[in-house]
C-alpha cells in the first residue's frame, strides 16, 4: 500500500454561536501513527467529525492525498480513503458481527467486496463470533469489531476517536499490536485521538496537543515527557 496523507489546513468549526475548532492545523504523515491529545471537551472529536464530514466546517481545507475533501459526504469521504472508527463503538447491537463487518463493504467496489483475512488475523476473536450478534460481545471485543469494520472499507488512512476508552488492559495491547502492524507492515496512515498517555508514547509517532479548540503543540511524540508537553494534559 503506498502510504497517503491526511491534512487539515486552517480549519473553524462553530456549533451555532459556539466555536469548537479554531484554526487548526495538523499534517498526518503518510504511514506513520499520528495522536492527539488533550484534556475532555477541548475539539478533538469535533476534529475528527470535521475530517470525517459529520459537521460541516466554516473555514479550511482537508485533503486526502491532495485531494481536496470539500463538498463530500461521510460516505464519499470513505471512498476518498478514509476509513472511521467512532467513540462509542457505534456497532449494530442486534447485527451479527459478520453483519456488522459487511456494513463496510457498501461503499466498496463490488469486485473487492469481501472481509480482508487481515481483519481475522489481527482480531482472531472476531472469527470465532462471526454469528454472535454484536450488542452480546463485551466492550473490548466491539472495540476490536469496530476497527474490523473499518477495515473492511480497504482504508488508505484510519481514523480512530478514543480507541482505548472502557477497554480492558489485554485489549489495549491488541489494538496497540494491531494499529502497529498496520503501519509497519502494511504502511497504513493512521490518526488517533487519544487521553492514554502510555498508550500514545508506545504508538504514536507524532503527537498534536489541542487545547479550547486550537493546537498549541505539535511535534514528535519522544517530546510527551517533556514538562511543558505534559503541563496541556493535566487537568
Amino acid at each position: 500500500m503506498m502510504a497517503t496523507e491526511l491534512k487539515v489546513t486552517n480549519v473553524s468549526l462553530f456549533y451555532g454561536a459556539s466555536q469548537a475548532l479554531r484554526d487548526v492545523s495538523i499534517d498526518v504523515t503518510p504511514g506513520k501513527i499520528t495522536a492527539v491529545m488533550g484534556r475532555n471537551g477541548v475539539g478533538k472529536s469535533s476534529l475528527l467529525r470535521a475530517i470525517m464530514g459529520l459537521q460541516p466546517i466554516s473555514d479550511g481545507t482537508i485533503t486526502i492525498g491532495g485531494k481536496d475533501l470539500a463538498g463530500l459526504a461521510a460516505f464519499g469521504r470513505s471512498r476518498a480513503g478514509l476509513g472511521y472508527v467512532p467513540q462509542g463503538r457505534e456497532i449494530f447491537p442486534l447485527l451479527s458481527v459478520k453483519e456488522n463487518l459487511e456494513t463496510g463493504k457498501i461503499g466498496v467496489a463490488r469486485a473487492a467486496r469481501t472481509i480482508p483475512a487481515k481483519v481475522f488475523e489481527l482480531f482472531p476473536v472476531l472469527k470465532e463470533m462471526l454469528s454472535r450478534r454484536g450488542g452480546d460481545l463485551s466492550g473490548g471485543q466491539q472495540q476490536q469489531l469496530a476497527i474490523g469494520r473499518a477495515l473492511v472499507t480497504q482504508p488508505q488512512v484510519l481514523v480512530l476517536d478514543e480507541p482505548t476508552e472502557g477497554i480492558q488492559p489485554s485489549i489495549i495491547k491488541d489494538i496497540g499490536r494491531a494499529l502497529t502492524y498496520l503501519r509497519d507492515e502494511e504502511g497504513m496512515t493512521i490518526l488517533l485521538v487519544e487521553q492514554y498517555l502510555d498508550f500514545c508514547r508506545e504508538l504514536a509517532d507524532d503527537v498534536y496537543i489541542m487545547d479550547r479548540g486550537a493546537i498549541v503543540f505539535g511535534g514528535p511524540a519522544a517530546r510527551l515527557d517533556d514538562a511543558d508537553v505534559r503541563a496541556h494534559l493535566t487537568v
